[in-house]
């Protein structure tokens, strides 16, 4: 069988031409999409008396057996298969001689393409959202096992204040519970069938939309041909979802770097997911956190990409198109795998109590609380900021620390001071105080870990 199109020309495609434009390379992972949406488009011809019974037989036949080669690994392919799309009408004619043909009835490789991946995506996005939840689950466990560890929150990277270690954990929970409704609401934008409105203007024959968009899962049939062929708009809005969940994985991982450095000293790597070098022999290097961080620049270029690709294209189709499925795949790809090993890796890490609860204590992280305990004497925030600044400068000037201040020297600065601020000098008391909504302390944790666990127990198996 010859291009799809040949018919129109008398000289035969250039080598060149024809290696360069090849898509296999991109788009064979779609054949199992590519057969499902022509087995429902075969069923419906057969019901619209667009094709006769025998003939829908014989093409449902050979699609089937096509679907088994796929999925064994034994479809062949050919030179001359321009596509996925090509290939397996190529295929089918070898199986059901010229009735193969007619299997591109009211349809083109425009409307088809984008029908493969939808279901592609409809495929794979609840994928990902079960991994997200099942690394929540992670996360929740050691918020639980870690409860009461007090750690330095920072700012600037710089000690900030005392915080929970588990309120640490709950932060990504929630980065990771936007990431999992983003991917349901693109769910809801890709259900609209595209097939059915061919080359871009929808066709002539009587085709029943309808009732391929039921049988392929769809809730809705787009509503404009122009649109549907040339719409890649959920796709970028997939790049982009991947690109946040990476963006939030790489956080997370730079986190970890920075706590298992000597400087830090707050956690213990598994061994199992670290490497050595081949000169240092001392060296074990956070190479799995690392490479999270690093792929993520994959999936964020992907989004640059689509939308470089789209920006500049007049309606409707054009092959600059077919590129987007060189930002798609490995994207998702990445996320997957990435959530799958970030997911691996968090239950064997250790945290350095000591040394985590002494660093939320050294040096003037609790200067806050002397600024919110004069201000809870009455005295307005702005002064009892500036007192508290004053207090952090004479310490720095006589080489002490806020606890190692007499009551006598806290009353030169403020006579408000009463002996009650040592026990405010302490990370656990300043934990236990924040009791706003959103805020560190542990009753708030725990009514958060709570929440947590009712809100995964009803969706980790299925979005």
């Amino acid at each position: 069988m010859g291009y799809l199109w040949s018919g129109r020309f008398r000289r035969e495609f250039s080598a060149s031409a024809r290696q360069f434009s090849c898509s296999l390379d991109l788009d064979a992972r779609l054949g199992i999409f590519d057969v499902a949406g022509s087995l429902a488009h075969v069923r419906m011809l057969r019901r619209q008396g667009i094709i006769s019974r025998r003939d829908a037989e014989l093409l449902l036949s050979g699609l089937r057996q096509i679907e088994k080669e796929i999925l064994a690994g034994r479809f062949q392919w050919k030179k001359e298969d321009e596509d996925i799309h090509t290939a397996i009408e190529r295929r089918l004619t070898e199986i059901a001689g010229k009735t193969g043909e007619k299997l591109h009835t009211g349809r083109s490789r425009n409307d088809q393409v984008v029908l493969d991946e939808k279901l592609f995506l409809k495929k794979i996005i609840p994928e990902i959202m079960v991994l997200i939840r099942k690394l929540q689950i992670v996360l929740l466990n050691l918020a639980e096992k870690n409860f009461s560890l007090i750690m330095p929150a920072y700012t600037h990277l710089q000690p900030a204040q005392p915080v929970l270690l588990s309120h640490y954990f709950l932060a990504y929970m929630e980065m990771l519970d936007r990431d999992y409704n983003r991917f349901r609401e693109a769910m809801t934008r890709l259900d609209e069938l595209p097939l059915g409105v061919a080359a871009g203007t929808g066709t002539t024959l009587p085709l029943d939309r309808r009732q391929v968009a039921r049988e392929l899962g769809f809730s809705k049939i787009s509503r404009n041909s122009l649109d549907t062929v040339s719409d890649r708009d959920f796709i970028a809005e997939v790049l982009f979802d991947s690109a946040l969940v990476m963006v939030h994985l790489s956080r997370m991982a730079e986190d970890l770097i920075l706590w298992a450095t000597r400087e830090f000293n707050f956690t213990q790597l598994p061994e199992q997911f670290c490497t050595g070098s081949s000169i240092m022999p001392q060296k074990k290097n956070p190479d799995i956190l690392e490479l999270i961080r690093g792929r993520s620049s994959v999936v964020i270029s992907g989004v640059s990409g689509i939308l470089s690709l789209m920006k500049g294209l007049p309606l409707s189709y054009n092959r600059d198109l077919q590129e987007d499925k060189r930002f798609l795949f490995p994207a998702v790809e990445v996320t997957v795998d990435c959530l799958k090993i970030l997911a691996l890796f968090l239950p064997c890490v250790g945290f350095n109590k000591e040394r985590m609860e002494k660093a939320a204590e050294e040096g003037f992280i609790l200067a806050t609380e002397l600024a919110e305990y004069l201000t809870g004497k009455g005295l307005p925030f702005r002064q009892a900021h500036q007192i508290s600044g004053r207090i952090v400068r004479y310490c720095l000037s006589k080489g002490k620390d806020l606890k190692s201040l007499t009551l006598s020297e806290y009353r030169y600065f403020s006579p408000l001071f009463q002996k009650d601020i040592y026990h405010r000098l302490k990370a656990k008391t300043a934990v236990s105080l924040r009791k706003t909504i959103g805020g560190t302390s542990p009753a708030n944790v725990r009514r958060e870990l709570k929440r947590w666990k009712k809100i995964l127990k009803q969706s980790v198996t299925a979005p």
